[in-house]
C-alpha cells in the first residue's frame, strides 16, 4: 500500500514519511462572541440535523446541555449500541467515502473544525472515531454528547470504536470523571460509562481494513471471528483480546516485548504481517499515540496511526489528522492534515488528578 500524503490542496502518493514537508497554517477563527442561541431540543424525543447543528454551536458558546437531554441521548444510543456487533462491518459503495479520526481527547474546537474542514457526516460523506473521545482535555461531555448524538442521526454511517480512555478506570484518573461531576449529577457519569462499555472494540472496511483504538494482539492465531465474540457491557480485562485492542503499540523490530503503558504489548512487523495474512487484510488503521505529523505509517505501511487532537494538551505543537478511504479503492489512503482551532482559556489538563498534572502518570 503506497503511502500518501496531502500537502495544502495537493496530493502526493509514495513519500517514505509525512514529515518532509511543512505544511501551510489552517486560517484560525475565532470562537463567536457574545452570541446566546436557545438551547437545543430534541424533536419528539429524538435528534435530528438540527439539534445536531444547534448543538455544537451551543458548545462553542460554553452553555451546558440540561441534564434530561444529556440523559435521554445516553439512554438511547446505549440501547443503539448494545444491538451492533463487538466488529462492526462497513460496505462504502463506489461513491461513498469515510473519514476515520484519532483521538480527540476532549478538543472540542478542533472536533468542530473537523466538521468545518471535511463537512457533516451524510450517507455518502461517513465517519469513524476511533476512541479516546474524553480525558485530559476540559471538553469530553461536549465532545461525546456531539459524537453519540450523530451516532443516533445517522447509525449506519456514523461509527464510533471504543478507545482506552472509554474505560472507567482511566476516567478517575485523567479528569473525565471529575469533568462529568463538575458539569453534572454523580448519575450521569454512570450514565457514560454504560455507553462506552456498549462502544464497538472494531469495524472493518469493505472486508479490507481493520480498525481499531490500539493494535494486535499478545497470542498469535486471532481471527476476525474472535473479535467478533468479544463481549461487553464491561470493563476490559487485563489479559484479553478487548485490552490488546485498546491499549497495544507497534515496534520496529519483530515479535513481542511488554508495553511501557503496563497494558498489553508492543507488537512488530512479522506479527503484523501473520495477522494480516491470516484474515485477508490489506492494513490496519489505529491511533492512540500523538505522533507529530497527525499520523504515521510503520511495518511497510500496513500499520497506520491516526490522531486527530492537535497541539495535543495545548504543549506538544503537534498536527492534527484524518485518515480518508474511498469506497472505489481503499487500499489508498489520504490524509488531511489540521492545526489546532482556537479554544476559550482553560488548561487541557484543568480536571485532571494531580499525579497527571505533574507529569507522574
Amino acid at each position: 500500500m503506497p503511502p500518501v500524503l496531502i500537502v495544502g490542496n495537493e496530493i502526493h502518493r509514495g513519500l517514505s514519511h509525512p514529515g518532509l514537508t511543512t505544511l501551510p497554517m489552517i486560517p484560525q477563527e475565532s470562537p463567536k462572541e457574545n452570541l446566546r442561541i436557545p438551547t437545543p431540543r430534541l424533536e419528539n424525543g429524538r435528534v435530528t440535523q438540527r439539534f445536531v447543528d444547534d448543538l455544537i454551536d451551543f458548545f462553542k458558546q460554553e452553555q451546558r446541555l440540561p441534564s434530561p437531554t444529556a440523559f435521554k441521548i445516553l439512554s438511547d444510543v446505549t440501547s443503539l449500541l448494545r444491538e451492533e456487533p463487538s466488529l462492526v462491518e462497513v460496505q462504502l459503495g463506489r461513491d461513498d467515502l469515510i473519514n476515520i479520526c484519532g483521538d480527540i481527547h476532549g478538543q472540542f474546537f478542533d472536533l468542530a473544525r473537523i466538521f468545518d474542514l471535511r463537512g457533516t457526516p451524510s450517507v455518502q460523506n461517513q465517519y469513524l472515531f476511533n476512541g479516546d473521545f474524553v480525558d485530559r482535555g476540559p471538553w469530553g461531555v461536549e465532545v461525546t454528547l456531539v459524537l453519540l448524538s450523530y451516532k443516533l442521526l445517522y447509525p449506519n454511517a456514523f461509527y464510533v470504536n471504543r478507545g482506552n480512555h472509554e474505560c472507567e478506570e482511566v476516567n478517575r484518573a485523567y479528569g473525565f470523571q471529575n469533568e462529568v461531576l463538575d458539569k453534572y449529577e454523580p448519575k450521569m457519569f454512570r450514565a457514560f460509562q454504560d455507553a462506552f462499555s456498549w462502544l464497538p472494540v472494531a469495524h472493518c472496511i469493505n472486508t479490507a481494513v481493520l480498525v481499531m483504538h490500539g493494535g494486535l494482539f499478545s497470542n498469535d492465531d486471532v481471527t476476525l471471528d474472535d473479535i467478533r465474540a468479544i463481549e461487553r457491557g464491561c470493563q476490559p480485562e487485563r489479559d484479553s483480546l478487548m485490552c490488546d485492542l485498546l491499549w497495544s503499540d507497534p515496534q520496529r523490530e519483530n515479535g513481542r516485548e511488554p508495553n511501557s503503558r503496563g497494558f498489553s504489548c508492543v507488537f512488530g512487523p512479522d506479527i503484523t504481517q501473520r495477522f494480516l495474512t491470516k484474515n485477508n487484510l490489506l492494513y490496519i488503521v489505529r491511533s492512540h499515540e500523538c505522533v507529530q505529523y497527525g499520523y504515521d505509517l510503520c511495518h511497510d505501511d500496513t500499520v497506520v496511526t491516526v490522531f486527530s487532537a492537535p497541539n495535543y494538551c495545548d504543549r506538544h505543537g503537534n498536527k492534527g489528522a484524518i485518515c480518508i478511504l474511498h469506497g472505489d479503492d481503499v487500499s489508498m489512503p489520504e490524509f488531511k492534515k489540521f492545526t489546532a482551532a482556537p479554544h476559550p482559556k482553560i488548561t487541557n489538563l484543568y480536571y485532571s488528578n494531580f499525579l497527571v498534572r505533574m507529569g507522574l502518570l
